[in-house]
């Protein structure tokens, strides 16, 4: 009979090939730098040692099926310490033989210990199976933003990740949007313009590790229900930060008055002539449009052709006016027995995505050799 334990390092290979097969949706066989990060992430860095731990879903004849990896989140709320698990690897081969495989990993995975669970991956079919458990999907949360800056090169970008020799018509794209982006005072839906305003007043400069850390904790502090993030634990989600090779180059900045006071912050990734790929973005309440502005004028400069990102409640309404638009890729779902965590979760005072979900690791946006 088929059961539920707890990920094992003899677990790594088959998990790493259903990373390759379901996730990625590659043929190539998984590296030894997938499996060493697997390993490194959910087993010696992960949950090791404490209550939560990755699940996988064992066949009668002990070969694994499906995997749902688990990274421990402290968390506190109005004084309260709490534990969440954050669920975002989750990958169930199958489908056909035994369909309620995925089911009964998540349904383990949730009975565990913690106060909360949650995941901001979580694509359509996953998303009916937290819903059969009476998870609640977070609308506010669960949409994509895109920005475009540049529109000829946007256009040229999208055509080309499907036929690569359209590429060479970039320089007709450069000049084309040299001219559409100079037209009008304001912005518009197809181009960015860049504009004088209240962001000029405000130093947006890059930040090293330990400025940024600070500036994170300190604009954390306005959720009710936000991560207990302690330095070490941040050093860490920060280097495994650094490589997202798919999406490119990493752009940490802190923007800060001219008094050196923390507005707020952005982390994204992106190469001149791409799109860039939002990881996180804070701002201190009110200064929420200036740091938007901020990062919109760095991509901007950067080269980027567009920006893309995740929603947060306490953005959106400074996004309006943005020229933005919005869809749906996947959803975030948090599933809890307790109300209250429910409430300020389904009312915008929580924390979650980017850096609280699992936006840091390289298993979104790198590659693996």
């Amino acid at each position: 009979m088929s059961s539920v334990r707890s990920f094992e390092a003899g677990d790594i290979e088959a998990v790493a090939d259903l990373f390759q097969r379901l996730l990625r949706k590659t043929g190539a066989a998984a590296g030894d730098d997938l499996k060493a990060y697997l390993r490194s992430l959910f087993i010696e860095g992960g949950a090791a040692g404490n209550a939560l731990q990755s699940r996988v879903h064992v066949r009668t004849d002990g070969t694994v099926s499906g995997f749902l990896g688990v990274l421990s989140v402290p968390m506190e709320f109005e004084g309260r310490q709490l534990l969440a698990a954050n669920c975002g690897t989750f990958a169930c081969d199958d489908r056909d033989t035994d369909p309620f495989a995925g089911a009964r990993l998540l349904r383990d995975v949730l009975s565990g210990p913690q106060d909360l669970s949650f995941s901001e991956t979580s694509n359509d079919i996953s998303t009916d199976m937290w819903r059969s458990m009476r998870a609640t999907v977070l609308g506010p949360y669960s949409l994509e933003w895109l920005r475009i800056l540049k529109p000829a090169a946007f256009a040229l970008e999208a055509v080309a990740s499907r036929v690569s020799a359209v590429r060479l018509a970039k320089p007709l794209a450069r000049a084309a949007d040299a001219l559409v982006c100079r037209r009008g005072e304001k912005q518009a839906w197809s181009h960015y313009t860049p504009l004088a305003g209240k962001a000029d007043a405000f130093v947006d400069a890059p930040a090293a590790d330990s400025d940024f850390i600070d500036a994170c904790q300190q604009l954390a502090q306005k959720f009710a229900l936000r991560p207990h993030w302690k330095r070490p634990v941040m050093e860490t989600m920060l280097r495994h930060a650094v490589r997202k090779a798919q999406y490119g180059e990493r752009v940490q900045h802190v923007v800060r008055t001219r008094s050196g006071k923390i507005a707020g912050l952005y982390l994204y990734y992106g190469n001149t002539g791409g799109i860039g790929r939002t990881v996180q973005i804070m701002a201190e309440p009110g200064q929420e449009s200036i740091v938007i502005d901020c990062l919109f004028r760095n991509a901007y400069d950067r080269g980027l052709v567009a920006m893309r990102g995740r929603t947060q409640p306490a953005l959106l309404q400074a996004m309006i006016g943005k020229k933005c638009a919005f869809l749906h890729a996947s959803s975030t779902v948090v599933h809890s027995r307790d109300p209250a965590l429910l409430e300020a979760m389904t009312n915008g005072r929580a924390f979650l995505n980017g850096l609280a979900g699992e936006g840091w690791t390289r298993l979104i946006g790198d590659q693996f050799e």
